[in-house]
């Protein structure tokens, strides 16, 4: 017996049940955010998320909110799609300041950081970089937590184009 499987809507979706998993939409379907044990933040993603968001947040007082894990009503493919960044900055241009609703973001962002998990690859956080930018996000930051310099290793906001000439050259290495 062939089971098929229904994509969820978008408002099937912000209607979940909120549990211990965060889940994005993609494709129609709730996926978890952190595939297993080695993908879920550990202490440096939470120190850089935290350092992040304090740093962020000093500089954005007056001008917008910074949110950590917050997820997002974007398109992505014509397609419904809720990502969940690590961090994410709205100016009060864009969502006022007097908006307080428990919610998903209605607004597109000018900025989202993601910050890459230990099993995430490079290759990966650039595709979804990319799938942000499409959404018309403009700026994406990649951190990536691997490399030394105390933490902080790799800050960028890449271009579509840059975007998929990295994704381009990455998958010419493997």
């Amino acid at each position: 017996m062939i089971q098929l499987k229904t994509q969820l809507t978008l408002e099937e979706f912000l209607a979940l049940p909120e549990g211990d998993i965060i889940s994005e939409l993609i494709d129609g379907e709730a996926v978890p955010k952190f595939k297993n044990d080695v993908m879920s933040p550990k202490f440096f993603h939470s120190s850089i998320t935290g350092a992040l968001f304090i740093l962020l947040s000093a500089w954005a007082q007056g001008k917008g909110r910074v949110v950590i894990e917050w997820a997002i009503k974007l398109t992505r493919n014509q397609q419904d799609w809720v990502p969940v960044p690590d961090l994410t900055y709205i100016s009060y241009n864009r969502l006022s300041a007097d908006w307080l609703q428990d919610e998903a973001c209605p607004v597109v962002p000018e900025l989202v950081i993601e910050i890459i998990s230990p099993g995430q690859t490079f290759g990966e956080i650039t595709e979804k970089a990319t799938d942000y930018l499409k959404a018309k996000v403009q700026r994406v930051w990649i951190i990536d937590t691997r490399i030394s310099f105390q933490g902080i290793a790799w800050l960028t906001t890449l271009s579509i184009q840059k975007m998929r000439s990295l994704i381009k050259n990455c998958s010419q290495s493997t």
